[in-house]
């Protein structure tokens, strides 16, 4: 892929009375801008059904007359109305502002007499497999092909090369354009002395492999795929993609295929058994600027970085700018606003957010690692490390029935909550203060605007939406560690969003970095999130709850990182849900709060008039049975007291996972050494630095046309495909972007 940035100029020079005229040179920038206002490819400024945007639309029969009627000038209307002297027949129209001269009316009279032929627009024609190099008279100082090209051109506009130049001119010159550098002296004495026939191969050669040259056009490269080291906007923070542009560079020196260059760019990660290089490639995709500020729209400006994808991969890849389309089919080319969207589907297939992160350095999502081969062995090692404690959890439970039998046959009658850190039963309120049962000197607060209410048990609290109730010095669990959360809640209606509790400082802000129990819809959500949404595990219920009643709603979770070990219950019984998210690889801590809050979050919509009641933390994953009692306050009671006897098979079942998780020593060991297991890799993988890429989504993301290009005004969907006016998608290629690649 060595490119020779080379000058060439490129001359337009007007058909003569002696040439054969050429459309695009000659006719195409006519009809573009003075006729296509309102006779060109955009139908809503179409002014009658006379079309010049292509032959066929030119030549249909106007009902019984005709725009143009190819070698006949009489029979055309459209030389009639360009030299029409009356206002109300003229064309363009004077209200139009636009004007034809009379050279120009004479050229589009003579391409009517000629045959109005047209011709594809150069931007859009296959290039010629092999070329026939011009030999011009002038030709008597080239040494390449290129030479004789350029010969060509300078002969047909009346122009003479300059004579040669001097050695040393000639050094700096293809110094400077293939390095950018000048030569050095060492350099230049070098090459003045070298007086071998091969002398400026060879100094092309050395610079064609000198890192310069790399550095070079790898600065050209950076400009086409905007390139910065901040995010862009008002805020414009800093971002990690340096590491893309040293891809670009290590590319360039190794003279890596065009090809090649291009593909792995667009679609890297597509590409089978895709290396890191090959997918770190695809950054070139998200270096537009990207948003954070208080008020913006997530979806807005998700919709904005799908455009600037596909418009730079217009300018990069096709020669063609894009951005008219998006409002309006393409005045002049042949892109129309279904060409638009269904191209811009390619580019909008991945898990990402509208905004990034404030308050945390939380990289948007999709991201890959950039482990080194030692941090991939060490990954390995970890994660065997963590299937061998699975195993053990499970050797042990299996072996533990003789020592269950045993507790069973003896039990007892009671029982104390284990891993139990908070119990806020919303009595006995002393202004701000709410007593925590499970810590008596670390007492919950909260604002006066949140209401004393009649609750389940006693007294509850009725929310504004807006003041937090913060559960001091509980909750702070990472990824790794096994938690539960159960409290009473009543909602006044259905949510579209509201917060009933979380563990983060902010929504977008933080990219809600941390944990969180949400309704959407009216349906219990909890997640667990370095950056929502691509790098979080979160389950939603199926059903929303009923409004304007008491439901007590408990959240498991084993601390395995992943969306299957994520719970919800409804009044003590598993509730029906669906997995999300399920990609949870960084931290969940560091997004600002460190404790439990219940409510509200900054810059998101709390839980108004909500009531909640009995609320439970504990740090470990709790069993069914033990979930049930949260509800109802005798399950595990009426289990210890239940007679051997009269055990049913599943009772039976639940109270064996009670004892194991909190009974049996073995098991309680083999389940902290999982955690600790979990926590190695955790702490080995939390300071590897991670980089934006591309990665396609399992569940297509639908694509609509957007009227006027308003990202919440959806129209018509489309499908992944290419514009009209390129060549059909091949049929043997997936519709993803290394298809279209």
């Amino acid at each position: 892929m060595r490119i020779l940035p080379i000058l060439l100029s490129a001359i337009a020079i007007p058909a003569t009375a002696l040439e054969e005229i050429d459309f695009n040179r000659d006719i195409r920038p006519i009809l573009s801008d003075r006729c296509f206002k309102c006779h060109g490819p955009d139908a809503s400024n179409q002014k009658s059904d006379f079309r010049l945007d292509s032959r066929d639309n030119a030549l249909k029969d106007l009902g019984g007359y005709a725009g143009i009627k190819p070698e006949d000038l009489e029979e055309s209307e459209m030389h009639h109305r360009i030299w029409s002297t009356d206002s109300e027949d003229v064309m363009p129209p004077p209200e139009s502002k636009l004007r034809l001269n009379e050279e120009e009316k004479a050229l589009l009279d003579r391409w009517i007499k000629e045959g109005a032929t047209y011709d594809t627009h150069w931007s859009f024609k296959s290039i010629p497999a092999k070329l026939q190099t011009p030999d011009p008279e002038s030709l008597k100082w080239g040494s390449t092909p290129v030479d004789a090209f350029i010969a060509d051109e300078l002969q047909k506009a009346g122009l003479k090369p300059n004579p040669e130049t001097s050695r040393r001119s000639w050094l700096r010159r293809v110094t400077f354009d293939i390095t950018g550098l000048p030569p050095t002296l060492a350099e230049l004495d070098a090459f003045l002395s070298d007086e071998s026939p091969t002398s400026y191969e060879k100094v092309v050669s050395r610079l064609l492999d000198s890192e310069a040259y790399a550095e070079r056009m790898t600065s050209e490269w950076l400009d086409v795929a905007r390139y910065s080291d901040t995010y862009g906007y008002q805020v414009d923070r800093d971002r990690f993609v340096w590491p893309w542009r040293d891809w670009v560079i290590n590319a360039f020196r190794k003279n890596m295929p065009y090809d090649q260059f291009i593909t792995e760019q667009i679609a890297g990660d597509l590409l089978p058994n895709a290396t890191k290089e090959q997918i770190q490639a695809t950054t070139f995709n998200r270096l537009h600027p990207q948003k954070v500020e208080g008020g913006s729209v997530p979806e807005e400006f998700r919709v904005e970085y799908v455009v600037d994808r596909l418009h730079t991969f217009g300018t990069a890849f096709l020669g063609l700018t894009l951005e008219c389309s998006r409002c309006h089919d393409h005045k002049y080319d042949p892109i129309t606003m279904k060409d638009y969207y269904s191209l811009s589907s390619f580019f909008a297939n991945i898990d990402e957010a509208g905004l990034y992160s404030y308050f945390t350095p939380s990289i948007p999502t999709p991201t890959m690692l950039l482990t080194s081969d030692e941090q991939d062995r060490q990954i390995a090692e970890k994660d065997a490390a963590i299937e061998a404690s699975l195993r053990a959890v499970s050797d042990v439970s299996a072996k533990g029935e003789n020592a269950f039998s045993e507790w069973l046959a003896d039990r007892p009658s009671e029982f104390q909550w284990t891993g139990l850190e908070a119990h806020v039963p919303f009595d006995g309120r002393q202004g701000g203060n709410l007593p925590d049962l499970a810590r008596k000197d670390k007492p919950t607060k909260t604002s006066g605007n949140n209401k004393s209410v009649e609750g389940v048990h006693g007294q509850g609290l009725q929310l504004t939406g807006d003041d937090a109730v913060h559960v001091q010095g509980a909750g702070a669990f990472r990824r790794t560690q096994p938690f539960s959360i159960g409290m009473w809640v009543n909602t006044p209606k259905k949510f579209e969003r509201s917060v009933i509790w979380r563990r983060s400082k902010a929504w977008t802000d933080a990219g809600s970095r941390g944990y969180e129990l949400l309704l959407l819809d009216g349906k219990p959500s909890a997640a667990l999130i370095h950056f929502d949404p691509g790098n979080s595990i979160r389950v939603t219920a199926k059903n929303p709850l009923p409004p304007n009643a008491w439901h007590h709603v408990t959240v498991t979770y084993d601390g395995s990182s992943s969306a299957r070990g994520l719970r919800l219950w409804l009044n003590g019984k598993p509730m029906p849900s669906t997995i999300v998210r399920d990609k949870l690889t960084k931290n969940i801590e560091g997004g600002g709060d460190p404790d439990l809050r219940l409510g509200e979050r900054f810059r998101d919509v709390g839980f108004k008039q909500g009531k909640v009641d009995e609320l439970h933390v504990f740090k470990r994953e709790l069993t069914s049975i033990e979930v049930a009692h949260l509800h109802d306050g005798e399950s595990l009671t009426r289990a210890l007291a239940t007679p051997l006897a009269s055990l049913n098979p599943q009772l039976r079942t639940e109270l064996r996972s009670y004892f194991l998780s909190t009974t049996h020593p073995p098991h309680i060991k083999a389940l902290q050494d999982l955690q600790n297991a979990r926590d190695a890799k955790r702490s080995l993988i939390e300071p590897i630095r991670e980089i934006m890429v591309m990665r396609q989504l399992e569940k297509p993301r639908q694509s609509y046309i957007l009227d006027r290009g308003l990202y919440h005004a959806r129209g018509e969907p489309v499908d992944f495909d290419t514009p009209k006016a390129l060549p059909p998608f091949p049929k043997d290629q997936p519709r993803n972007r290394l298809g279209l690649a």
